[in-house]
């Protein structure tokens, strides 16, 4: 079983800054304006902390990635593959490829929509469709081009592609 991890220092600095805020505000004002600071600590919930943890929410609920030996699955996002439907030989041309540098990867990642409206879907670009249910791929992630037995490009973001493309290999029977 093949997991990627999401990395958390992100959220646990915001988590830790909101809370902080909310307690120093809570020192100065309860117990007299106990209803002031309820209500300041929803608004600064909303206004501050959802924004910034919109984007790793996201990434985990659009680019977890799972592989299932035993299942026989690679779940990408809220889309579940058997791994039997890819192309063993996409997986070993895309662990052939040379990793692109930290500007390549921006750069490609700000160029892969794939948005479910005339003129930016992938399908009518003629570019891979973005697998897990997302319509981009976050800025700065790295993308892996698969093909299905079907012809099918794919396009999976992922954290670590080496590992990813290891573990696929290895679940596929790709060597």
């Amino acid at each position: 079983m093949y997991i990627e991890k999401q990395p958390k220092t992100w959220s646990y600095i915001c988590i830790g800054l909101y809370l902080a805020g909310i307690a120093a505000m809570g020192v100065k004002t309860i117990p007299q304006d106990i209803g002031t600071w309820l209500i300041l600590s929803a608004l600064f919930l909303v206004l501050v902390l959802v924004p910034f943890l919109g984007v790793p929410i996201s990434k985990f609920i659009y680019h977890r990635i799972r592989i299932n030996p035993e299942l026989g699955t690679l779940r990408v996002g809220r889309e579940v593959i058997p791994l039997a439907d890819l192309d063993p030989a996409s997986v070993q041309a895309a662990r052939g490829e040379a990793p692109l540098t930290a500007a390549e990867r921006y750069a490609a990642s700000l160029s892969a929509v794939d948005a479910p409206v005339r003129g930016l879907s992938a399908k009518g670009q003629g570019r891979p469709r973005l697998v897990g249910g997302a319509w981009g791929v976050p800025v700065g992630m790295d993308t892996v081009t698969l093909t299905n037995r079907r012809g099918e490009s794919l396009l999976i973001a992922t954290r670590d592609r080496p590992a990813f493309l290891t573990a696929l290999a290895t679940a596929t029977g790709a060597h």
